[in-house]
């Protein structure tokens, strides 16, 4: 029996949608183009972080407003509120056309630079040339060029100049012909006064490191520090860079750098110098390298200093005040963990006897107090909530500022909120009540700030800001979508953890086309590395996906367990666990697919860089049944390869079998799905061998894959490169998760 005509329809009509589209057009092209951001930002839409230049007197701020229309370049003076132009536009385009022999429109004047002098000047650069603008006559002139010698130091009273000659370091007289050697022990590859530099890349197989000179004086002029900069053992990395025109050979790059482990590494140790009588010290300190070297402060304590370090693997870590008279070591406060000490930081405020500092020891990151004369330490405040940053400092009304997230009850955890506190921890306030994120700038005096509030569904709202009450004094601007169609905010949305009781968030973008009656495929962004989290918590950041939502995707982030910005029992789920970050991501989206029937959970693509890259490869290695197709670049695919910091904090040191078991390349006999890898050839940052040995695992495990060197580029991918890039990538998607023909000459904007 023939089944009825409207069931053969309606089940026609079903599984069409159920398959999703069969084809993409030029249109869905031009509507993912049309989402970038160097195409959709203050083309599109306006103002969504204005950024406060305070005068260095305090007496105002400027800042641009912009509009689909026009750019104004305004001022507010304080303490008066007056808002203003910080300029004539109208004559500053005239006398730049004349200058520069080019028509520049008042309303879009096409600055490059500005920065306020005084009341009369501002020095502004438009293209490759920077003129003092005189404001009250709107006169340009040429500012005076002063020649820096960074290869030398005057000291604080003017009377020596500090200078390394032959690897050594040596003071000269201002007044007379006198010059004093203060060290003898520098060589070559044992160098006084120098440092490391992260991205010294020497050409050539006897490439000569690039020259470095650093000292610091104590303001009264008798001490001077600098650094040892040990090379002698240190291993380098290497690469070649093919991409030279005029060559017909590779040019061959290396860099000092150490892997996770490694000994053979740069070291670099403190040393003082009493200028009268030429004296040498040191402090009696374990040997750091360049990954753990030892951060010094200059006390106003006449001939002392401040001292802090961690050891390798960063369980430990010590601050000391450090007489250079006696030569005495004092420790003053010291902090042990089973797993790491990540997010310490300090601020010294020496004329209060205090030294502050932000820590996790608690559980949660809180801030706390430490006497510098009894050692005793205090927590000023804390709670179950994660103080971000400590803003500004008022020691002579003794209150601290500070950014908390998570503190306020039912907001988003990642949410950033303005706090005030005294040294004592009385008076808590809440300063930026509105349930957003918000982003602040503080005046020189602390007087004001200026906050960019939003979520990334709520656009930016900015205001000028009191910084004692909080209370808004003045309206800067408003994020201006007026001339974007058809477009809404990603919708935020919560799961489950693998533990089963904490809530974790992510954010989810759709087409702008969007039917319901479709099944999308999903696309996720990946970046577990445990220092940050991707949730998007402001409106800056409302676009991210969207332009791959416009391919026909869905798009989410989300932020599970082992992350930062929670507890540290949150975060601590990453450590020695890098490669268990997307436990909670496949979860996550396990649990949107039962929500939402458009979701289609048997195609789920995923996307990376460096760390990210590292999730792309491992999810299809370790999640092969449920990741289909990743897009890995320049990422660490074995920790053990990486620069040995970051490995080192968060997978733990000594190297252990850990490292091993959560390797890509060791993994890759897993690849089931569709995999590409990408690198850019002279990537100094995450050297490129990782993704040749993965390249020549996935080979010898018989796995198809594909790749892609982008011989002239380094960590990021700049121009044409990345634009090709991202054009290979969408097509990916769309070819293997998307399952139609993808297009390659779609237009730019």
């Amino acid at each position: 029996m023939k089944p009825p005509r409207i069931l053969l329809v309606l089940f026609l009509f079903i599984s069409i949608g159920m398959a999703g589209q069969d084809s993409i057009s030029k249109v869905d092209y031009e509507r993912a183009v049309g989402f970038l951001t160097e195409n959709l930002v203050n083309k599109k839409v306006f103002n969504l972080h204005i950024q406060a230049n305070w005068f260095p007197d305090s007496t105002g701020v400027w800042y641009i407003h912009q509009t689909p229309g026009s750019k104004k370049y305004l001022q507010v003076t304080l303490p008066g509120l007056q808002k203003t132009d910080l300029f004539d536009h109208q004559k500053l385009a005239r006398i730049l056309s004349d200058s520069l022999g080019t028509d520049m429109e008042a309303e879009k004047l096409a600055l490059t630079k500005v920065e306020y002098r005084n009341s009369k000047e501002l020095l502004i650069s438009s293209g490759k040339k920077t003129y003092v603008l005189n404001t009250d006559t709107y006169a340009l002139s040429v500012p005076d060029k002063k020649e820096e010698n960074t290869q030398q130091a005057p000291s604080p009273d003017k009377l020596w100049i500090a200078y390394q000659h032959d690897y050594n370091l040596y003071l000269k007289s201002t007044t007379d012909s006198t010059v004093k050697q203060l060290s003898k022990a520098g060589v070559k590859n044992y160098e006084y006064a120098s440092w490391y530099g992260w991205y010294d890349i020497m050409e050539g197989e006897n490439g000569e490191r690039p020259g470095h000179f650093a000292v610091s004086w104590s303001d009264d002029s008798e001490w001077i520090y600098a650094n040892i900069c040990d090379l002698r053992d240190a291993q380098k990395m290497y690469l070649l860079d093919w991409s030279v025109d005029s060559l017909y050979r590779p040019k061959l790059l290396s860099y000092y750098r150490g892997s996770p482990g490694d000994t053979t590494m740069v070291y670099t140790e403190p040393v003082f110098f009493n200028v009268k009588t030429g004296k040498e010290i040191k402090a009696d300190l374990p040997k750091s390298t360049y990954i753990n070297e030892v951060y010094v402060e200059w006390s106003q304590v006449p001939g002392k200093v401040y001292l802090s370090r961690s050891s390798r693997g960063y369980q430990d870590l010590s601050i000391y005040s450090f007489d250079l008279h006696t030569e005495e070591l004092q420790t003053l406060y010291t902090e042990t963990s089973s797993t790491n000490i990540d997010n310490f930081s300090h601020e010294l405020v020496e004329k209060s006897g205090l030294l502050f500092f932000l820590s996790e020891k608690s559980g949660w990151r809180q801030l706390y107090s430490l006497d510098l004369e009894s050692g005793e330490e205090h927590p000023i405040i804390s709670g179950d909530y994660y103080i971000n940053s400590i803003e500004g400092i008022d020691e002579e009304n003794k209150l601290i500022y500070f950014l908390a997230s998570g503190k306020e009850k039912d907001r988003n955890p990642y949410y950033k909120h303005l706090y005030s506190v005294s040294f004592s921890g009385e008076n808590l306030k809440l300063l930026t009540g509105e349930n957003c994120n918000h982003r602040i700038s503080i005046s020189p005096d602390g007087n004001y700030f200026v906050d960019n509030f939003s979520t990334v569904q709520l656009a930016t709202s900015t205001a000028l800001r009191d910084l004692e009450t909080g209370d808004i004094l003045m309206e800067l601007g408003q994020a201006d979508l007026s001339i974007l169609d058809e477009w809404t905010p990603p919708e935020i949305f919560t799961a489950l953890a693998r533990d089963g009781k904490t809530t974790i968030y992510g954010a989810l973008w759709k087409p702008t086309n969007f039917d319901p009656h479709k099944k999308y495929p999903i696309i996720e962004l990946s970046y577990t590395g445990p220092h940050t989290q991707l949730f998007p918590t402001d409106f800056s950041r409302a676009f991210l996906l969207q332009s791959y939502a416009e391919l026909g995707f869905v798009a989410i982030v989300v932020d599970g367990l082992g992350s930062s910005g929670r507890s540290k029992e949150f975060h601590n789920y990453s450590y020695k666990n890098l490669g268990g970050n997307l436990e909670d991501h496949v979860s996550a989206i396990r649990q949107l697919g039962k929500q939402y029937s458009w979701m289609d959970t048997t195609r789920v693509g995923i996307f990376g860089h460096s760390a990210g890259g590292y999730d792309a490869a491992h999810a299809l290695l370790a999640y092969p049944d449920f990741y289909k197709v990743a897009v890995a670049s320049s990422a660490d695919h074995d920790h053990r390869m990486e620069k040995a910091w970051w490995p080192e904090m968060y997978m733990g040191w000594p190297v252990d079998s850990a490292y091993h078991l959560q390797s890509n390349i060791t993994m890759a006999g897993n690849l089931k799905g569709k995999l590409l890898i990408t690198h850019g050839g002279i990537d100094e940052n995450v050297n490129p061998s990782a993704t040749f040995k993965l390249a020549e695992a996935l080979i010898k495990a018989d796995k198809q894959f594909d790749m892609l060197i982008l011989p002239s580029q380094r960590h990021g991918y700049r121009g044409v490169h990345q634009k090709y890039f991202t054009r290979l990538r969408w097509n990916y998607f769309v070819e293997h998760l998307l399952g139609v023909e993808p297009i390659w000459d779609f237009k730019w904007e």
